[in-house]
């Protein structure tokens, strides 16, 4: 109807007294348009939006998995209408195409074409600024074709680095800068789909090619992963994921496939997967091994069953012990993930108990001078009376955190029960202080 971007409001109801109008919020465009990224992830790997109006979609190595550039560009014109889609060899001639007033809403330059597509159109759509293109304009260069006649030395000199710097982005010559949503990663697996599919046995067999060819190659690089993620893109835009851990580097497609398909039942297909990504999220090299001398022969099989409980109960469910550098005992330790490997603990100053309460259990307790150890003290409404205790051990507390006042120090007794039982006291402040002195048992030796 003749309204154009640029033109003030009152100009625009002129031409079209229906007009509707909002305020803008760009926040919001943006994050809109990153969604309508991740969308198109069911057609490339690589999506990333280009604000304010526009997206990216590299489909190197996927136009063929849906018949070929002229269908993949057919359905997602289809799905996302009204839109122009370019195709072409670079990302700055893909840009001029679809951006291009006198072209069909879809404009592909095929393989090697990609100059002569752009040749004639106007020199703005190299993405120059408007004042560069407004200079170009006035000495008459109006067309790419145009400004390629022209030395480089002769533009760079009178309108400075960007036009022939957007020229050679747009020609393949210079690098395109796009931050895509997933970095290209090596280590992942795109597979989409003619038809959607929504069958668990369909699903199996996609899981099944992709563990394939992520899992060969991996063992080409003598790498496995710890971390996976699978990825499911549904025809409403909804992306479903099931996500598993190992215990150790993993490139086994067979056991990868098993470990994913047993968490199938987790996934609601919808109306159909139009796509599927596994990505290896994680990474470490292969470790190897000898059976009989560093590693028990059914260390695998173990691994394998650690792996499947793991992933059936939860990371949070079953985990090994990480050693954390903290003189305090409760925090010397923290949950770390499910493995098999061996955890180098440094040797405590003094003995240390089984069990560890955390957090420690406050206790009522009898001590002849504030000194000693207790001579009787109570603990879960049941007395104990002390038969023979331990020198006191000193832990000063964490001077860098926050704490407590009475959080000064600890001092550490093990002490024995008239019944042979054994515990770790421990008191919270020094003699003479004015605060009270309280007592906590902190761990049980057995």
């Amino acid at each position: 109807m003749g309204v154009q971007p640029g033109q003030s409001q009152s100009q625009a109801r002129a031409i079209c007294g229906e007009l509707l109008t909002a305020n803008a919020d760009p926040a919001d465009d943006l994050a809109a348009l990153a969604k309508m990224a991740r969308w198109c992830e069911r057609l490339s790997p690589l999506t990333a939006p280009d604000p304010p109006d526009g997206l990216w979609i590299d489909i190197t190595g996927c136009a063929h998995l849906l018949g070929g550039e002229e269908k993949l560009a057919t359905r997602l014109r289809d799905r996302l209408a009204p839109c122009r889609i370019g195709i072409s060899d670079t990302a700055g001639a893909a840009w001029a195409l679809a951006r291009s007033a006198t072209r069909a809403d879809i404009e592909i330059a095929h393989s090697g074409q990609h100059q002569a597509a752009i040749a004639n159109l106007p020199v703005g759509l190299l993405r120059i600024e408007p004042r560069i293109v407004a200079g170009l304009q006035r000495v008459g260069l109006r067309s790419v074709e145009a400004l390629l006649r022209l030395p480089r030395a002769d533009i760079t000199a009178r309108f400075g680095q960007q036009p022939g710097q957007q020229l050679d982005r747009a020609l393949g010559r210079a690098a395109e800068p796009i931050t895509w949503q997933r970095p290209p990663e090596e280590w992942r697996a795109h597979l989409p789909f003619a038809e959607p599919i929504g069958t668990p046995e369909d699903l199996g067999r996609g899981l099944a090619a992709l563990s394939e060819e992520l899992g060969r190659r991996l063992e080409v690089a003598k790498l496995g992963g710890l971390r996976f993620g699978a990825y499911f893109i549904r025809v409403d835009g909804h992306v479903a994921t099931l996500q598993i851990a190992t215990a150790s580097p993993l490139y086994k497609p067979s056991r990868l496939t098993r470990m994913l398909t047993d968490k199938l039942s987790q996934i609601d297909p919808g109306l159909g997967v139009e796509a599927m990504l596994l990505e290896a999220e994680e990474i470490a090299p292969l470790i190897s091994s000898q059976p009989g001398l560093d590693a028990a022969p059914d260390a695998e099989d173990l691994t394998e069953t650690l792996d499947t409980v793991t992933n059936h109960l939860g990371p949070e469910k079953l985990w090994s012990p990480v050693a954390v550098p903290s003189h305090i005992p409760e925090r010397a330790v923290k949950p770390g993930k499910a493995k098999l490997a061996r955890v180098d603990w440094s040797k405590p100053p003094g003995p240390r108990p089984v069990r560890l309460l955390v957090p420690p259990e406050p206790i009522d307790a009898i001590a002849p001078v504030p000194d000693d150890p207790p001579i009787r003290f109570r603990w879960r409404g049941a007395l104990h009376s002390v038969r023979a205790a331990s020198l006191p051990e000193r832990i000063a507390a964490e001077w860098w955190r926050r704490r407590d006042p009475e959080e000064k120090f600890r001092d550490y007794y093990h002490v024995e029960d008239e019944h042979g039982a054994r515990f770790w006291l421990f008191r919270t402040s020094l003699p003479g202080e004015t605060e009270q002195v309280r007592w906590y048992l902190h761990g049980l030796f057995g």
